[in-house]
């Protein structure tokens, strides 16, 4: 009996994963073979603040941003934000603001369990090649440092859509999150060598996601990201 209810316990949990993996597919796209992950550790090169991950950020406040409306249809059509999203409709009829916003949270939130976990096949998911390389070398670091990272989301506060614009036929949405985290991170001897395990702290990312209009791939790659210093 016991282990009938476990048998459908599996079922349930499965049926919630497909469901999740679908509404991803739906807004960010299709998974092929990239993602990507995040935090402080990856400035190797302090001269170089292109696709550099800077993820911790609690001291820092900032003016409320411009707030997405659910169809780019709806939106002010003086406003450079609302421009910028009215562009990436007409190259693309199948975006759709809101959803893309909910579809970020759900990669934000992948993004930042696999940087965590050094889970890099699931990282490539998500992230260009530039962004990936930074986020790799990191895991790589840290792993031959033997450290471990301890970084829970406790909860995403907000996440705003503050730039759209289109190059070409690449389109380009700058999502603001907000969110609380703890962050730790480990030596090899448990010992706490940077964060704290017991403080909740606030974090304010920006993240970009790009896509070609044209291609018959239906992926957002994250391609940079950077947060309040």
């Amino acid at each position: 009996m016991g282990n009938g209810f476990q048998f459908i316990d599996i079922i349930i949990f499965a049926m919630i994963a497909a469901y999740l993996v679908f509404r991803l597919r739906n807004v960010l796209g299709k998974r092929d073979d990239n993602e990507n992950g995040f935090q402080d550790l990856f400035n190797q090169d302090p001269s170089n603040d292109d696709n550099v991950v800077h993820l911790k950020d609690p001291n820092h406040d900032t003016p409320d941003d411009a707030v997405m409306d659910d169809d780019a249809d709806d939106l002010d059509a003086t406003d450079p934000l609302s421009i910028g999203l009215r562009q990436i409709k007409d190259a693309d009829p199948g975006f759709h603001p809101g959803q893309f916003a909910d579809g970020a949270n759900m990669a934000f939130e992948m993004i930042l369990n696999a940087y965590t976990d050094g889970d890099t096949a699931v990282l490539k998911n998500l992230l260009n090649g530039d962004v990936f390389g930074n986020f790799n070398k990191a895991i790589i670091d840290r792993e031959q440092a033997g450290e471990t990272l301890e970084d829970t989301l406790v909860d995403i506060k907000s996440n705003t859509v503050v730039e759209a614009y289109m190059q070409g036929t690449q389109a380009f949405v700058t999502v603001k999150f907000v969110t609380e985290q703890v962050n730790a991170t480990r030596a090899e001897s448990g010992d706490v060598v940077d964060g704290d395990p017991n403080k909740i702290i606030t974090v304010t990312d920006f993240w970009t996601f790009a896509r070609d209009t044209k291609s018959r791939d239906p992926n957002w790659k994250l391609v940079a990201t950077r947060s309040l210093d």
